[in-house]
């Protein structure tokens, strides 16, 4: 197992999310409480009409026939009404409440009024104040397909519709292994070690792409026999175990002896990419037998998120049964260079409509500054350099599960 030919970028997003989808794993059923973030299964059909009976929207009353009418009773939310009886009939009703069968009008409260023999006059409005039956949606209509990110809102519809659970894919199970034994994992750096980053970090994407964090192991000791105990060990129980450092083949980078050790199998090692080159996806037999997937970052701190955005996102939407996220397109805020023959992922902030995406500073691939004042990547394709005012490709970073853009 040796270094490749660079993976065109997009070539090797695509390769891990094929990956991904081949590897998808089973479907459980949990309560809607749990569900945010999770992904459907099966698409979302509504069980009645909705509204599933005619619904007052207002306070006021429901008529029969022409005016004026003998008020005959009250309807409030959660009932079931009888009908009017005859022309000339009404009853008081409340917002939410069951239309009575037979009426021909809702009329506001603010709108009548009521004379000394008791009885309604009053005019409805010119468009009714009631929603009819299969207003939103018809019985069996598919509201939401499967591979659907369930939120909040999703979660609202369901209960509407009357679901107390929802069919969703496995959550894919994940697990860190960070490699070097430069790293401090506590105080600030200094004589020749550097304080770790991506163990406190790397989780919260993980999570945000909607992996279940696992475990988290390190630093990881720079010899072969520590690599291999640890990848062993994190195959135990995560479907993706994610590594940081050794990517290279310097005389520390264990990664690939490992690899070769475990009978690895490369989707995709070392992509076209600037910064974040030295990468890799493979699969790596399991204890069971069953394949798992070992995604190795770069050590430097942006190029690892780079790697996590490149090929680790795009698996892990394949896992989930969720569609590849289509890059939405911005405006160049300022020039953005080419990489000669490497796809070009600069990191940029928006502007608060959104559109319009503006690179950044302190974008070394050591450095961290620079990303926390991103919303995510201009993408630059080989052979190409952006100018202010181009049309440009946008590579998001991660929301929380449920999260609008």
């Amino acid at each position: 197992m040796t270094e490749s030919t660079p993976a065109d970028w997009e070539l090797a997003r695509t390769l891990a999310y094929e990956a991904g989808q081949a590897a998808a794993r089973g479907v459980e059923t949990i309560p809607l409480a749990d569900a945010d973030g999770r992904t459907l299964a099966e698409p979302l059909r509504t069980l009645t009409d909705l509204p599933a009976f005619p619904t007052s929207s207002i306070d006021g009353w429901a008529v029969r026939g022409a005016g004026p009418w003998r008020p005959a009773g009250r309807v409030l939310a959660g009932g079931t009404p009888p009908p009017l009886a005859a022309d000339g009939d009404c009853v008081e009703i409340a917002t939410g409440a069951m239309v009575p069968e037979h009426a021909t009008a809702l009329i506001r409260i603010e709108d009548s009024v009521t004379g000394a023999d008791g009885r309604v006059s009053g005019e409805p409005r010119a468009i009714p104040d009631w929603r009819l039956p299969g207003e939103e949606a018809r019985l069996g209509e598919e509201l939401f397909p499967a591979g659907t990110t369930v939120d909040p809102a999703i979660i609202g519809v369901a209960a509407t519709c009357g679901y107390e659970t929802l069919p969703v894919r496995l959550r894919p199970r994940a697990a860190l292994l960070v490699f070097g034994d430069e790293l401090l994992t506590a105080g600030p750096p200094g004589a020749g070690r550097v304080r770790d980053s991506l163990g406190p970090q790397v989780p919260g994407w993980l999570r945000r792409y909607g992996a279940g964090v696992e475990s988290v192991t390190g630093p990881v000791k720079d010899t072969l026999t520590a690599h291999l105990v640890a990848i062993r060990s994190a195959l135990g129980t995560a479907d993706l175990v994610c590594t940081t450092g050794g990517t290279m083949h310097g005389p520390v980078d264990h990664l690939h002896p490992a690899l070769a050790e475990l009978g690895a199998s490369y989707i995709v090692n070392t992509v076209a990419v600037r910064p974040g080159f030295p990468m890799l996806l493979a699969r790596v037999p399991g204890p069971d037998g069953r394949d798992r997937f070992l995604a190795g970052l770069p050590g430097n701190p942006q190029s690892a998120v780079i790697a996590l955005v490149t090929l680790v996102a795009p698996l892990l939407a394949g896992l989930h049964g969720r569609a590849l996220p289509a890059l939405p397109a911005v405006t160049a805020g300022a020039a953005v260079p080419g990489r000669g023959g490497f796809t070009h992922l600069a990191l940029a902030a928006l502007d608060p409509a959104g559109r319009t995406a503006t690179p950044v500073g302190h974008v070394g691939s050591a450095m961290l500054r620079g990303l926390a004042n991103s919303h995510g990547f201009v993408v630059v394709r080989p052979g190409t350099q952006a100018v202010a005012g181009d049309t440009v490709p946008f590579l998001p970073l991660p929301l929380l599960p449920g999260e609008r853009p």
